[in-house]
């Protein structure tokens, strides 16, 4: 994809620069990310802007959600606490905090895979930030798409480690190991993610896959959990 296309599309989008980030993620090479700026181009949108450039770069703040309202993929104005914005903000949380249980324990066997599913949960908070995913081309929609297949891998996935793992005859307490804990966190931020795009699907239409694959991804997390505190040597704290 051209810089210039690229451009175009963003512009499309809106004056709003958070979903021209994401966007710009979804679409272009991380290697064009590094070596640019994203600057406001002043006509109700934005481009890149090659780094020593003599255009300043953008800011974090943009002022244009002091009124508590933000804009969805395609430039709708809604408010902050719109469902739509919390389902996508919910799943953002889960990704942000299964980043910090991989850094909890980072030569994990399930830093691969979790490395995958912080790019599938990307593509599932670009798909709640879409409310008329129709409007895009093919290209871009697919990128927005957690297939089923990707529900088959967690599944696969949580098949395996549960054969390493004693048989579950009582609940656990999310505790143990530091790794545990914090894929534990993970588990339960993912259920709030989870509640939100259900509750997002009784008013406006949400991918039967999203809600899946949400709900698949936090019975991984607890395997994940109770076999990290296998490998440290915990036993699982029951209650």
């Amino acid at each position: 994809m051209t810089t210039r296309a690229g451009v175009r599309e963003c512009r499309a989008m809106g004056p709003t620069r958070t979903n021209c980030r994401i966007f710009v993620h979804l679409r272009w090479p991380v290697n064009l990310l590094r070596a640019n700026h994203l600057s406001n181009s002043g006509r109700g949108g934005w481009r890149l802007v090659a780094r020593g450039s003599t255009l300043r770069g953008v800011k974090i703040y943009t002022k244009t959600g002091d009124a508590g309202e933000t804009s969805l993929a395609g430039g709708t104005r809604v408010p902050k606490d719109h469902l739509r914005v919390t389902a996508y903000g919910e799943v953002d949380e889960a990704n942000a905090a299964i980043g910090a249980a991989r850094a909890a324990a980072p030569e994990g066997p399930a830093d691969g895979l979790l490395a995958e599913v912080q790019r599938d949960l990307f593509a599932i908070g670009g798909a709640l930030a879409t409310p008329e995913p129709a409007a895009l081309r093919a290209e871009q929609r697919t990128k927005l798409v957690v297939g089923p297949e990707r529900v088959r891998a967690l599944e696969q996935a949580i098949d395996a480690a549960e054969r390493d793992l004693a048989p579950l005859r009582h609940f656990v307490l999310p505790a143990g190991a530091p790794s545990a804990a914090a894929l534990h966190l993970a588990r339960t931020v993912c259920r709030r993610a989870e509640r939100a795009a259900v509750r997002l699907s009784h008013e406006q239409p949400v991918a039967t896959e999203i809600l899946v694959y949400l709900n698949r991804l936090s019975d991984l997390l607890f395997v994940l959990a109770r076999q990290a505190n296998a490998r440290a040597g915990r036993p699982d704290v029951t209650w």
